[in-house]
């Protein structure tokens, strides 16, 4: 995934996700985040995907992404969503969202980036990337067939 940057984050002190979310926004690539939780729990990983970089691969990506058989398990658990309050961290405000996991990261009132799990932003990035190196756009595809007319056939050579 473009820049590989791997941070840890003592959560929830504010100003090291501040300083993260300011990184992954100033490099306009996705950044790692590993998330260490107060008390020693587990950590948990996360990819901060800038909201354009986001856009342009969901935009390209056929399909959403797939639920995975071990979610449909823990459906029942998912019925009842746990409350999601916003968490500021400086100028940042982080929105998770009840369904899909994904946690929205806003500066001001606008998304610029989000949290997904990493296997869901490497599917993303590479569908979208299949899917972007089959496609021509109506002029690059109109030059390309003038380019092919132009040539001459393997008999005339």
């Amino acid at each position: 995934m473009g820049i590989q940057i791997d941070v840890v984050v003592g959560y929830p002190i504010n100003d090291e996700v501040e300083r993260v979310l300011g990184l992954a926004e100033a490099v306009g690539e996705p950044v790692t985040v590993t998330f260490m939780w107060e008390g020693g729990g587990e950590a948990e990983r996360a990819v901060l995907v800038p909201a354009a970089t986001l856009a342009l691969w969901e935009h390209w990506a056929p399909t959403a992404y797939p639920a995975s058989g071990a979610e449909e398990e823990n459906r029942a658990v998912a019925e009842e969503p746990e409350l999601a309050h916003p968490a500021e961290f400086g100028a940042f405000t982080l929105f998770r969202r009840r369904v899909g996991g994904r946690t929205a990261v806003a500066r001001e009132g606008v998304v610029v980036a989000e949290l997904l799990d990493p296997d869901e932003a490497h599917w993303l990035q590479e569908k979208a990337r299949n899917v972007r190196q089959g496609f021509m756009d109506p002029k690059q595809k109109a030059a390309f067939e003038e380019f092919l007319a132009r040539q001459a056939s393997r008999d005339d050579q």
